[in-house]
């Protein structure tokens, strides 16, 4: 399959970079809707502030974003009012305030309110962010009282204050609550309590941003580049083994000394490009990141990079006397032959480029063992210099008849043919014993010639067979799923040059073919599954779809009926900028999301913001099973979901109705945002219920304490 660009669609990734900036001390944050007044409802809340606050989800979502479920008896009207004020006003807020859990306990928050605007500079959100400081005011507040004591000590205070004092500190021990003191605290707060105030991001659809110095992995510029870095290792895997092999220690001022160098600042600037561009990650990702990048290549091909691109040519230059040793170790460029198995891709997207490799690297094959071949005849010549046999191997032979005799007085040093007719015998041997078997013109006749012969003939077996007797099977084992993918990507523009579809629905088109098939990579899993028995459809089904089978709302139900439930369950997809649902839609599908984020909208304005982990859908009723959304939801980012088909689901629930009323009262909980039309008035309800009870709880305490005193 040819190598795909990654997913470059432009994002609203304004929830993943505001829940990456917070580090863990200031992940408890919420994000309210700016531009409905009345209440300013909160559109989304991090786990952070479920955990502080004891609240779930569910109960915080379209509350306002003054947070008043959290106020109680001893939160402060004046605060109360200045964050009316500065939400009325759309303007930036910081103040200690008394909150209460969803448990009655108390806790001291530091409340920041940050206004967010859109590319228009209209606040279209409000970001809240909380941080427990109850810590820091115990401590303020015990030495305090310590402070008071000594001064009461030092005045010889009468045994009624003492009381008092002592009364005060078992009510602070047991109602676990702090007192309003009018006087001004001693605790001095870093006005940069949550750092340096960060550049928020605005809320809009926007493409990856990238440094005018990073490199994408598809341009033009670098499938040039990656072309002529191939033709490059080429030149290293031939002149390299020749070099080692026929030049030796007789030429140090070679005429391929400077095209040497040429190669190896090509393979230097190659190093540094690296660097820079960008890569996709396992998720489909494309990398801008240049941090990630230099990761990225330094875990990966850059040790082979740097060991091919050392200037071995240099010792040249400066005429230094190593050239066998120098050759030797020029040996080591060829691993740069390993980074052709990541660019194959690229070098494999036709047929006529797959057959020009095979042949190149069937003659590079017989070039490395023409060289063996010629290394091992000198050899020979050279060790038999001073026997009766020393003439009877295959350079003396090829020497007598081209009229150029070896001498035996100096061996091979100074006589015999020209380098360039041996190197050509050597490769016609070579090619001739790969090919077949030969033609005796050129022949062994030592028995170290004669074993690497027949080495070279069972190498050429095993290459003819594979390679010229299976060309065709290959390339179809190889490139099945390429020819499949291009195949349906040349109907897809049949059909949209038959039908005249605008460009930007032909746009969203191939976007949406290519990410799908980035992600399943042309599979269809159902197509794929669907001659295994029922028994292990199922339990394939229950792995692939774990993580929304763990949510609550199916905790109350039987395996035997998570079973048949998950044979239900299908992976979606949804692009950037694409419509999940539309407001009046019938909703087919409960759906979880298991990556990305997406916001919900009514009339333009955002009513929540979604994102991993969630659940969409709306509250299920045996009776009536028609529902029709009251809003729209819309991908800001790239978004892997999981969907509940409803037909499904109803047909499982009746089949064990034992399980089905509790599980359309579990489902009414559960739900990251309801569709059904009516459910805000209920959420606000119940939360107005919840604050009634803790108000009473408080009062109760109170009673108590008063009691015991």
């Amino acid at each position: 399959m040819p190598v795909m660009k990654g997913l470059l669609a432009p994002q609203n990734t304004f929830l993943d970079t505001i829940a990456t900036r917070f580090d863990g001390t200031h992940s408890n944050f919420i994000l309210a809707n700016a531009q409905v007044s009345k209440g300013f409802p909160i559109v989304y809340c991090s786990d952070g502030f479920c955990e502080l606050t004891g609240f779930a989800r569910t109960e915080v979502m379209q509350q306002s974003c003054a947070c008043k479920f959290l106020y109680g008896p001893e939160t402060s009207e004046h605060v109360i009012l200045h964050v009316d004020a500065a939400l009325e006003e759309r303007s930036e807020l910081k103040e200690e305030i008394m909150f209460y859990k969803k448990n009655g306990s108390v806790f001291w928050c530091l409340l920041d309110v940050v206004p967010i605007k859109n590319e228009k500079g209209d606040v279209v959100l409000f970001l809240a962010s909380f941080k427990d400081i109850t810590d820091t005011k115990a401590k303020a507040f015990l030495e305090e009282k310590k402070e008071e004591r000594r001064r009461g000590q030092v005045k010889g205070g009468s045994p009624f204050g003492s009381a008092r004092l002592r009364s005060s500190t078992v009510l602070y021990h047991i109602s676990g609550h702090l007192h309003n003191r009018q006087k001004q605290s001693k605790i001095k707060l870093n006005k940069n309590v949550f750092g340096d105030t960060p550049a928020l991001p605005e809320y809009k659809v926007a493409d990856a941003k990238k440094s005018k110095f990073i490199l994408l992995h598809f341009s033009t510029f670098k499938a040039g580049w990656d072309w002529l870095i191939l033709l490059a290792t080429f030149y290293v895997a031939v002149t390299v083994p020749y070099n080692v092999c026929f030049i030796g220690d007789d030429d140090l001022t070679r005429s391929t000394t400077v095209s040497d160098i040429a190669v190896e600042i090509l393979f230097i600037i190659d190093i540094v490009l690296s660097f820079r561009t960008t890569y996709v990650s396992k998720s489909g990702q494309v990398i801008f990141n240049a941090r990630q990048i230099c990761i990225h290549y330094l875990t990966t091909w850059f040790i082979i990079d740097l060991v091919a691109a050392l200037p071995f040519d240099l010792l040249y230059t400066f005429k230094v006397s190593v050239v066998s040793v120098v050759h030797l170790l020029k040996t080591i460029r060829l691993l740069r032959l390993l980074r052709l198995l990541q660019k194959m891709d690229r070098f494999s997207q036709h047929s006529t480029v797959v057959l020009t490799l095979l042949m190149s690297m069937f003659a590079l094959l017989a070039h490395w063992m023409a060289c063996i071949w010629y290394i091992i005849g000198k050899k020979e010549m050279e060790s038999n210099a001073h026997t009766h046999t020393w003439d009877i191997g295959w350079l003396h032979e090829l020497g007598k008849r081209l009229e150029s005799p070896y001498s035996m007085a100096n061996g091979s040093s100074g006589s015999g043919p020209s380098l360039r007719s041996v190197y050509i015998a050597s490769l016609y041997f070579t090619l001739s014993s790969l090919t077949s078997v030969g033609f005796g013109n050129v022949s062994a006749n030592t028995d170290a010639e004669k074993i690497f012969s027949i080495c070279t003939m069972l190498i050429g077996a095993l290459m003819h067979a594979l390679v010229f007797g299976n060309v065709t099977a290959i390339i179809q084992r190889m490139y099945s799923r390429w020819s499949s993918y291009h195949t349906r990507t040349k109907d897809l523009k049949d059909f949209i040059r038959v039908h005249h579809l605008p460009q930007s629905l032909k746009q969203r088109m191939l976007e949406y073919f290519q990410t799908t098939w980035s992600v399943n990579n042309g599979i269809d899993s159902n197509e794929l599954l669907k001659d295994f028995p029922d028994e292990l459809r199922s339990d394939i089904a229950m792995y692939l779809n774990k993580e929304i089978l763990e949510l609550a709302v199916f905790s109350s139900l039987s395996r035997g009926c998570l079973r048949s439930l998950s044979l239900h369950i299908k992976m979606s997809f949804c692009a950037p900028g694409e419509y999940l649902l539309r407001q009046g839609d019938a909703l087919q599908a409960l759906f979880f999301v298991c990556s990305g984020s997406m916001e919900v909208l009514k009339d333009g304005m955002v009513l929540a913001i979604l994102g991993k982990g969630d659940l969409i859908g709306a509250n299920l009723s045996v009776e009536n099973r028609v529902i029709k959304t009251n809003a729209d939801v819309k991908a800001l980012m790239y978004c892997d979901l999981q969907c509940i088909n409803l037909r499904g689901l109803y047909e499982v629930l009746d089949l064990y109705p034992e399980y089905s009323h509790r599980f359309v009262q579990d489902i009414t909980h559960d739900l990251t945002y309801n569709l059904r039309e009516g459910q805000e008035r209920h959420v606000r309800t119940k939360n107005n219920l919840h604050t009634i009870t803790v108000f009473t709880s408080f009062i109760n305490i109170k009673v108590d304490l008063c009691e015991l005193s």
